[in-house]
């Protein structure tokens, strides 16, 4: 048994830091998602209450629209480390592994310029709003602050596909995500198998 732990081999610093990284990032996308669709579903609820027995909640259609904007680019970043996103699977199911391997890391290569990109774009929208001020008609709220997280989700996205094409270059077989090597495993969520 001592033999074995010494012919371990340590993980590399770049191994190190992408599963850091994406211990990070899971748990800021996952809190995200999940308080902003158990925070949807109270406060429809809540606003079909009103609506019934008194008057509905004068801010409920804004702050849904903020919650399903932060739900869906939040999203984009999740699909991507889970393998949920649209791609050529039986293309790739039909290449041997190395050059499924290299269609993989060009593949996400290209998608982490265009999120990038989009990342850009967004964060350019996003200060134009911040410059013109306009506020929201029921809270009284910057506008802005509806837009914020349009570039996180893209620049999550693009972290994603970078740890995608990092995992690629490090391990032996092909991976479809940073955290999951084929689309055919099955999804965790919560220690239990979905």
């Amino acid at each position: 048994m001592g033999e074995q732990s010494g012919n371990e081999k340590k993980p590399s610093k770049l191994r190190l830091f992408n599963r850091y990284l994406g211990k990070a990032v899971n748990a800021m996308e996952v809190s995200i998602l999940v308080s902003c669709v158990a925070a949807l579903a109270v406060l429809l609820m809540v606003n079909v209450f009103a609506r019934t027995f008194f008057q509905s909640i004068y801010f409920a259609e804004e702050v849904s629209k903020f919650l399903v904007m932060l739900t869906t680019f939040t999203g984009v970043s999740y699909g991507v480390r889970k393998a949920r996103h649209i791609r050529m699977g039986a293309f790739l199911d039909a290449m041997p592994p190395k050059m499924e391997k290299v269609f993989l890391i060009i593949i996400c290569a290209v998608s982490a310029v265009v999120m990038g990109i989009m990342t850009w774009f967004s964060y350019q929208y996003l200060l134009n709003a911040m410059n013109r001020g306009h506020v929201t008609p029921a809270l009284r709220m910057p506008s802005w602050t509806f837009y914020v997280i349009i570039p996180i989700g893209f620049g999550l996205a693009t972290i994603q596909y970078i740890r995608t094409i990092i995992k690629n270059l490090i391990e032996k077989d092909p991976w479809q995500s940073p955290d999951q090597q084929s689309e055919y495993e099955d999804e965790e969520v919560g220690g239990v198998q979905l």
